[in-house]
């Protein structure tokens, strides 16, 4: 029965040992638990990790708000195209990546080509949940977090589906999600 979490053979031609050496680069939606489960993932593998969103805070001197405020998204998606290729470019690692990150083609291929993408789903209840708890996302901040939310996914889901792995957390403890995640790895 073929694995529905394991698309790395089919989507780069190469073998899941050489994905497993390659830095592993976290994507999905807003509130899906990118940064809880990086951090945890990149423990049980003893792994450094990197949340993408801090660094470009780090580099900008900024909070992300306050990029998005001053310079608009063109100038952050910019900044964290740059932010990414360094991170991917250094010691293995497990990334967390905003939402949009991905979204963007020449990240989008630096990450398919030089990492193995990760994405991590769950439904739109528990996004909006998650995403409630704070009020630090530009995307959000004018309108409606649940349709917003559905539109982003109605648009990058498609897009997000080109990553190597493909696992569903939902609202279970992240704890499984990390081991759906190794179990896709190992596949």
């Amino acid at each position: 029965m073929k694995d529905p979490f394991n698309h790395s053979t089919e989507l780069s031609g190469e073998k899941p040992d050489i994905l497993a050496e390659k830095p592993l680069v976290l994507i999905g939606l807003m509130g899906v638990g990118k940064t809880t489960v990086g951090r945890r993932l990149a423990k049980r593998l003893n792994l450094p990790f990197v949340d993408a969103d801090e660094e470009i805070e780090k580099a900008a001197d900024l909070k992300i708000t306050e990029i998005f405020d001053r310079f608009g998204e063109d100038y952050f998606r910019d900044g964290e195209r740059r932010v990414i290729a360094r991170l991917i470019e250094g010691p293995r690692r497990v990334i967390a990546t905003g939402g949009g990150a991905f979204m963007n083609e020449e990240t989008r291929s630096l990450i398919l080509s030089k990492a193995t993408a990760i994405w991590l789903d769950a439904d739109i209840e528990t996004l909006v949940k998650r995403v409630s708890r704070r009020d630090t996302r530009p995307l959000l901040r004018n309108g409606n977090s649940e349709e917003i939310l559905r539109n982003l996914a109605a648009i990058r889901n498609p897009v997000y589906a080109l990553a190597h792995h493909h696992v569903t957390g939902n609202d279970a403890p992240h704890d499984l999600t990390v081991d759906k995640i190794i179990k896709a790895l190992r596949t």
